[in-house]
């Protein structure tokens, strides 16, 4: 046997336990199969230990999702026969298998059936249940590869109905906006994960093919997603004028609460060019729509799912803290981080380094270390909040170099990246 040299320096990156592990490779085997994996502690320890060379597919596209690598990149060494078996064909089998019920049967056969049937209900029901898989997954861990390459490929198997069978324009024009809703997550999957190329390949896609679907509800969502890319990315002219698109749709204009997430992701980019009191206009606005919306009102599930109180403060935060208004932002950010559902792990994350930012920028050198250093180990691996805490210690450094929270701070951060047990 070799140890599983590669495996266990990734797990050090991420300042991940074997437990831990095991809970991330479960959870990523029931979004791709709608079962919880079986993976535990003594698992882990045979991967490391090299007993386990080669995982079988669910667990090895698992373990993809997780670290955004391929098998081989983790030190796994496929058998002669796995060699035969690429994992983009364990992928489909598994999605397949996934699917269950009616639904699932239909979406196989017409992989198989060389003559037409008719889409209907069904097919979209499947449909809406993993892009709801792939929210929640977003959620937990956000811009992993491994949700944006799902997402791609759902939005492939939606376009594919089209081409299976018959259907009502209806079920057609559903079925494009299904396509389009897991292409605008992939596109922030990549966003998130700072792959910014592939990102604006998504918007493209995505785009043209909401446009053919007619609802203005996802194209909204697509075109959001292009102006916060845009601000990504500083470039807030651009960011203005996709956000001002979606902004200018006819659900932004019929419901408060898109047009409250509209004025708010203006804001967010108004900071960008230190317009305070653009900042404040658009906060305003974003607030009185918030305001107006009907909780009992139906919309789709993305929006349901992440944007309130909680959301709009945390835009906030991050307009103020580009205008340099610090105890504003610190103010919200407090406000996000009270009001914010459990399920957000990456958002509540993401609000706390930016607190810390804002209390450093204040001179709160160690309230400001404290709070940095209450980020859950778990989430400090997602790109976003890697990049920000790096940043937040540069900037400590800079600011107090040698004093005790720069030397409790670095200490910190080379003990996060001891090697797991």
């Amino acid at each position: 046997m070799v140890a599983n040299v590669a495996l266990r320096r990734r797990m050090a990156e991420r300042r991940m336990t074997k437990a831990e592990l095991a809970r991330e490779v479960n959870a990523e085997i029931k979004i791709l199969t709608g079962k919880p994996g079986t993976v535990s502690e003594r698992t882990v320890h045979n991967w490391l230990t090299g007993a386990t060379s080669w995982p079988p597919g669910k667990i090895r596209v698992a373990l993809g999702a997780v670290f955004d690598c391929t098998p081989e990149q983790l030190g796994f060494t496929p058998t002669s026969r796995a060699r035969t078996t690429p994992e983009a064909d364990v992928r489909r089998r598994d999605f397949i298998a996934a699917a269950g019920g009616t639904a699932a049967a239909a979406l196989a056969a017409t992989a198989a059936a060389p003559s037409p049937r008719r889409i209907g209900t069904a097919d979209l029901q499947l449909l809406q249940t993993r892009f709801a898989e792939v929210v929640a997954s977003d959620h937990r861990h956000g811009g992993r590869i491994g949700i944006e390459t799902r997402a791609v490929q759902l939005a492939d198997e939606a376009l594919a109905l089209q081409e299976r069978g018959s259907a009502t324009q209806r079920i057609r024009s559903a079925l494009y906006a299904s396509a389009a809703s897991f292409m605008s997550s992939a596109m922030w999957a990549a966003i998130d994960g700072r792959r910014f190329d592939a990102a604006l390949a998504h918007h493209q896609k995505a785009a043209s093919v909401a446009a053919m679907s007619g609802d203005s509800s996802i194209q909204f969502r697509i075109w959001s997603h292009a102006g916060s890319l845009y601000r990504h990315l500083g470039r807030p002219t651009d960011a203005l004028a996709a956000n001002d698109v979606a902004r200018g749709l006819p659900i932004a204009r019929r419901d408060p609460l898109f047009a409250s997430l509209g004025h708010a992701r203006h804001a967010a980019i108004h900071g960008l060019t230190g317009d305070t009191n653009a900042v404040r206009r658009s906060l305003g606005h974003a607030q009185d729509a918030l305001d107006r919306a009907d909780d009992a009102a139906s919309r789709p599930m993305w929006i349901t799912a992440f944007y309130d109180q909680a959301e709009l403060d945390s835009l906030a935060l991050a307009a103020h803290l580009s205008a340099g208004n610090w105890e504003d932002a610190e103010a919200h950010a407090h406000r996000s981080m009270a009001l914010r559902r459990g399920a957000m792990q990456r958002s509540h994350a993401i609000t706390t380094v930016r607190l810390a930012h804002a209390q450093l920028a204040q001179g709160d050198i160690d309230p400001a270390v404290a709070t940095a250093m209450s980020v859950p180990a778990e989430a400090s691996t997602h790109p976003r909040v890697t990049g920000m805490l790096a940043l937040f210690g540069t900037k400590l450094h800079n600011r107090a170099a040698g004093s005790r929270p720069d030397l409790t701070w670095t200490q910190y951060t080379h003990d996060s990246r001891r090697t797991p047990a």
